[in-house]
């Protein structure tokens, strides 16, 4: 049942959370293209299209930790001082992810809806939003993989 569990928690974050990793990456610059004086023919759709994987995949990545915890359970491995930090970073990205990007992306998506040239969309604090997110995943994907302390000798 372990295997199957771990298979499970990793395929979704795979699936479910590389998508949002580049959606959120990807955004800011197509929304700066839109803003811009002339943009490209697909840059507002693509915004729309980020915007949307973005929070889609973000409520289907709940199945990560939902997967994760119970495979921890599993493996007697919940009270671990890596996973612990795993926890609570992934914790932290989910609450960046729900109280900023999507928020901030959300108001740039409608600002460039109502024709928001250059100078009524700014997308700097959402860019470095989308980098601590993706900064954040990355460092649990390094402790799940290196698990500090581990005993399993790998």
């Amino acid at each position: 049942m372990t295997e199957f569990l771990l298979s499970v928690h990793v395929l979704a974050a795979i699936v479910f959370i590389g998508p949002v990793t580049v959606a959120v990456s990807l955004f800011p610059r197509y929304a700066r293209e839109a803003a811009g004086g002339a943009p490209p023919p697909g840059a507002l759709p693509a915004v729309h299209l980020l915007h949307r994987i973005t929070r889609v995949y973000a409520v289907l990545a709940l199945v990560v930790p939902v997967f994760g915890i119970s495979t921890a359970l599993a493996l007697d491995v919940l009270t671990d001082a890596w996973l612990l930090v795993s926890m609570l970073l992934t914790a932290l990205a989910g609450l960046l992810l729900a109280l900023v990007v999507l928020p901030r992306q959300a108001a740039v998506r409608t600002a460039l809806d109502a024709g928001a040239g250059s100078g009524g969309v700014d997308v700097r604090a959402l860019a470095m939003g989308a980098g601590v997110f993706n900064l954040l995943w990355a460092t649990v994907v390094v402790l799940m993989i290196v698990r500090p302390g581990s005993t399993t000798g790998v």
